[in-house]
């Protein structure tokens, strides 16, 4: 790790035949790109292979926590850049991460925010106007927190920031890939949530799901994203009541 402004690109990915070879050619100003796989089963793997470049390793996947941590051990250079399939980094953002890299700022870690995108349209509102994540570390100051499984946050140690150019993110390319995301993410934080010894309830089956959509499709203006804005406010609130539902059958084995 002896130059300053060297980058080392790291993904974790399951099943990404869709995105794979875009988001390795968006990040070709990377010193290593090096992707920790979850044994893909859709092409993900032959498509890697023809890259000669890319560090490829087959892991199995428990949470993201761990499988981001164990990708942290494996980068070579001074700055971590973590980027998701189906994430992209235009030009501005890609110059401003070289810009703040080599400005020898004390900064350890910067966030960035995220321009969404559903089935190709941009949403605008619908509770992702907000979005933000730490994206870009130097190495050896950061560490996911091992309890949080999903939604997994970062411990700094040091100074962060927020970089002004954004990162557009083509998050789901149909209905039933959002609401199996949605399942996903939901069952492993109802796991997080049984580790903590934590209940479920009429209150959290029935209520919390109907409090998340009016929040996200009303006041945070899902309906202004149209048929897409319903639908990702409907799928975000059935992510908070399958969570229950797993908190509940996880409770009664």
């Amino acid at each position: 790790m002896n130059n300053p402004s060297k980058i080392s690109v790291l993904l974790i990915t399951y099943n990404e035949i869709n995105h794979i070879a875009e988001v390795i050619k968006n990040v070709d100003f990377a010193d290593e790109i090096i992707v920790v796989d979850s044994f893909s089963t859709d092409g993900t793997l032959e498509k890697l292979a023809k890259f000669k470049h890319v560090k490829t390793i087959c892991r199995a996947f428990t949470n993201f926590t761990e499988q981001r941590n164990f990708a942290i051990k494996q980068a070579n250079f001074n700055w971590i850049l973590f980027i998701d399939a189906d994430e992209r980094i235009p030009l501005e953002l890609k110059n401003e991460i070289f810009e703040v890299i080599n400005s020898n700022k004390n900064v350890a870690a910067y966030m960035f925010k995220r321009l969404y995108f559903f089935k190709k349209k941009r949403i605008r509102f619908s509770g992702f106007q907000t979005d933000t994540t730490y994206r870009l570390f130097k190495n050896g100051k950061v560490k996911y927190i091992e309890n949080k499984l999903v939604h997994e946050m970062p411990e700094i140690n040091g100074e962060s920031a927020i970089l002004k150019n954004t990162m557009l993110h083509y998050c789901f390319d149909s209905t039933a890939h959002y609401k199996s995301k949605m399942e996903h993410y939901a069952k492993l934080k109802a796991l997080e949530l049984h580790k903590k010894g934590k209940k479920t309830s009429v209150f959290q089956l029935l209520f919390r799901p109907f409090y998340k959509f009016v929040v996200n499709y009303f006041f945070r203006l899902g309906i202004l994203d149209g048929k897409e804005g319903f639908q990702i406010c409907y799928l975000s609130a059935y992510g908070v009541y399958f969570r229950y539902k797993e908190l509940e059958r996880l409770n009664n084995i």
